[in-house]
């Protein structure tokens, strides 16, 4: 429990309705995608960040642990307060866009507005913004600046550390830095909004966030390649990619999560593909976009594709692109827990990496059903388990891991360290390097106040 007089003090600060200490907010503010819960002692919401300023300097003053949270839409505990202490809500007054410059083709938001609000102000303006992550409808930029999101279109278009180009953010002792520029082009200094983005929360509060736009493409289309075996498949995303094919999306679903799709949702797709590959091609004039359609389906059809489809409007697109985005929920055929992981590796390994994958769920007699973001090499790995295997589960999650740093791969590749994954960080980096990123947490965060836990820190 916190201390009444540092719940008066916080009163003082942003007034009595943005702060609350009783039961329901607890409890509300105590999980996110993972559904582990840990209880803050209470949820103070800043109107701005000068309160975020005197906020993080009293509580660093008085050695207390702060969790900053947007919409708690994480899958690895970024968010939760695993120490108690102060939830820092950013999505009830952070949460303004404040300028959409469209000359230079740059947005200057808080850090609480919703990732999809942004996206559709800026088409009204024939300008993009392509990070998507799959919570893109509810989770806040701010959350994904703090855990470098990604998303489908992160084949063509990066995640969002390629979009960030500035940010504001305060310091544990109430400082307000700017790090980064509107420019292009800006190599002064060291390049803070970089250790900024991806940090989870551990080393600052972000205040500002300015994010690169690009033009609306004009045309999209979309496609389904259907292959007989993941090994066909996973050879046509690399192949075509080298081809010069190159698409805004390339999904990937195995044979497990089409056999769930077919028995749970009633999916329209043959009982007999081992493995599919969905996604969208863009380009601002028709020519182009068929010219990679062509290199695609090319490709996929070298690589033993036996079915290419290309959509003719709008609802058969979304007839296609309905297997993908329906691929999470129907895999519980396949047991009533599961250990969802976001491992990526070079898009070379991909065909190794899914067989070693599926060897080790044989090995513990797990069903491992997998699918995502194949284009950029990122697997969404799924050990299907019941609540008495949670032991041999996550032996089998570090053998994963392992045989992926082996291959040059990364324990994530879009859902961040958080508490879920910290206990494997020492299988990504030694002693030294782990080091090296506790002495960078030491320097912005000297108290280690702020989200400790996270990222193995």
């Amino acid at each position: 429990m916190i201390d009444k007089k540092h719940l008066k003090a916080f009163i003082e600060m942003v007034g009595k309705e943005n702060i609350y200490d009783d039961k329901a907010h607890m409890i509300a503010y105590s999980y996110d995608a993972t559904r582990t819960r840990y209880e803050p002692d209470a949820v103070i919401f800043p109107r701005d960040e000068h309160d975020v300023s005197n906020i993080l300097k009293y509580c660093n003053q008085h050695l207390i642990v702060i969790t900053p949270r947007g919409a708690g839409s994480g899958f690895t505990g970024g968010a939760l307060p695993a120490n108690g202490g102060i939830i820092l809500g950013m999505e009830k007054h952070m949460n303004k866009i404040l300028e959409i410059d469209t000359q230079n083709m740059v947005a200057v938001v808080q850090p609480g507005v919703i990732n999809m609000d942004l996206q559709k102000h800026v088409e009204e303006l024939g300008l993009f913004y392509p990070p998507d992550p799959a919570s893109e409808e509810y989770s806040t930029l701010g959350g994904n600046v703090s855990e470098n999101a990604g998303g489908m279109r992160a084949a063509k278009y990066g995640i969002t550390k390629d979009y960030v180009m500035a940010l504001k953010a305060v310091r544990t002792n109430g400082d307000i830095i700017r790090a980064g520029k509107k420019t292009i082009k800006d190599v002064a200094g060291y390049n803070i909004a970089g250790i900024l983005t991806g940090s989870e929360g551990t080393l600052a509060i972000l205040t500002e966030l300015t994010l690169k736009l690009i033009p609306k493409p004009k045309y999209k289309k979309t496609y389904m390649g259907i292959f007989p075996s993941v090994d066909n498949a996973m050879n046509a995303v690399f192949k075509s990619l080298s081809a010069g094919a190159n698409p805004v999306a390339m999904e990937f679903l195995d044979q497990l999560v089409i056999q769930a799709l077919i028995e749970k949702l009633g999916v329209n797709l043959p009982t007999d593909a081992g493995a599919v590959l969905v996604g969208d091609v863009d380009g601002n004039v028709p020519e182009e976009v068929e010219f990679q359609l062509e290199t695609l389906e090319k490709s996929f059809k070298e690589n033993g594709a036996y079915e290419f489809k290309i959509a003719k409007d709008n609802e058969e697109a979304k007839e296609l692109w309905y297997a993908r985005k329906n691929a999470s929920q129907s895999i519980t055929i396949f047991g009533n827990k599961k250990l969802n992981e976001d491992i990526s590796v070079p898009r070379s390994m991909l065909p190794h990496a899914l067989r070693e994958i599926y060897a080790i769920g044989d090995k513990y007699g797990f069903k491992v059903p997998c699918f995502g973001h194949a284009g950029d090499g990122n697997i969404h790995v799924n050990v299907m388990i019941d609540a008495l295997q949670i032991d041999m589960g996550h032996q089998a999650i570090k053998e994963i891991f392992e045989m992926v740093v082996k291959m040059g791969g990364t324990l994530s590749g879009e859902h961040g360290i958080g508490t879920s994954k910290a206990p494997f960080m020492g299988i990504a980096f030694n002693q030294v390097e782990r080091q090296l990123f506790s002495d960078i947490k030491k320097a912005f965060d000297p108290n280690g106040i702020l989200n400790p836990g996270k990222m193995g820190l």
